[in-house]
């Protein structure tokens, strides 16, 4: 049996997304008889338990593998090529494409400005280079959701509030926060934190105390994507997901790797972004809800352009050159 090892992390600085999406391919690889282990560092936030929970191994230490998957911002080619004593073969997920990698497959799911020549001069001439939405790290639930699309009500009256798994950034209070002046309009609110969001006790009993309904570190996210009609949510890997089942939504920027991406998400008119984080204020959230109430935003359009851009003949083939490089 092929032996994988994936180098990722979590912490309430750096969020849970790379975690997210490393189980999405460890899942993937299971099925295909693969043996995988997850190497992370016990940061602040680590989902470590959460790994252990979905049924994997994890380390603390490098060890002999047959491939080593890493998805981690501040690995380039100099750590990887300390691997090569461990493996002989190295994937790497980014999304960043502002350092070298010494790697055999690097997989970039991000729909930006020219995304298909970026890593020409950061990886080896000969790695296989799996760039842009074809790519997408997809997880079976929102593969499902796609193939079952559901007509959405384009008055946005239910709403999902999801702004990342720590929202370090506490957006989600200012969501909140702007939501009190729009009680009895929108007939159903989810709001959605990490175990890892340090703010999610005061969260939880805000939602009880209004009535909206609060979900921590689940693993449903598209049956509500696939319910609401508007997501009030963060950049990163989630604006994806949220095109690719149809959501119409709005991006909050909250880390500098989202700002490229949700620029041009905006710009084609998958997503409406808001901004940075620092100059969104509860305010802003307010001015947003009042659009949808009022019916300013076209959420029908935005639905349309998230779902042509993500559109694919066949979800994650990701895996299929993954499992070629374990031959």
């Amino acid at each position: 049996m092929k032996q994988v090892i994936i180098r990722t992390d979590a912490s309430t600085k750096i969020g849970s997304g790379h975690v997210m999406r490393c189980l999405t391919i460890a899942k993937n690889l299971k099925k295909h008889n693969v043996t995988v282990q997850f190497w992370m560092e016990e940061l602040p936030g680590h989902l470590i338990a959460y790994v252990q929970q979905e049924g994997f191994e994890t380390i603390t230490s490098p060890k002999k593998a047959d491939l080593y998957i890493i998805d981690h911002y501040t690995i380039d080619a100099e750590w990887e090529r300390g691997l090569r004593g461990f493996t002989e073969k190295i994937v790497v997920i980014d999304d960043l494409a502002n350092r070298p990698h010494d790697c055999e497959l690097i997989i970039d799911q991000n729909v930006i400005p020219n995304f298909d020549s970026r890593y020409d001069v950061l990886v080896p001439k000969q790695c296989i280079q799996l760039l842009g939405p074809k790519y997408l790290i997809m997880r079976d639930e929102f593969i499902e959701a796609r193939q079952n699309l559901k007509s959405r009500n384009m008055q946005g009256e239910r709403l999902l509030v999801f702004m990342g798994g720590s929202d370090p950034t506490d957006e989600t209070r200012k969501v909140l926060r702007a939501l009190h002046q729009f009680k009895g309009y929108f007939s159903h609110i989810d709001v959605v934190v990490g175990s890892g969001n340090i703010h999610k006790a005061e969260i939880e009993q805000i939602c009880l105390e209004q009535g909206y309904h609060f979900h921590c570190q689940i693993n449903y996210m598209a049956r509500l994507m696939q319910q609401a009609d508007f997501s009030i949510g963060a950049g990163g890997s989630t604006t994806w997901e949220r095109c690719y089942v149809g959501l119409p939504s709005s991006s909050t920027i909250v880390a500098d790797n989202q700002t490229l991406t949700t620029n041009y998400a905006n710009q084609l008119g998958a997503v409406l972004n808001l901004g940075w984080h620092e100059n969104v204020s509860t305010t802003t959230y307010r001015n947003l809800l009042s659009k949808l109430k009022n019916g300013e935003v076209d959420l029908n359009q935005i639905s349309k352009v998230g779902l042509d851009l993500t559109e694919n003949t066949q979800p994650n083939p990701w895996i299929e050159e993954i499992m070629e490089l374990l031959t």
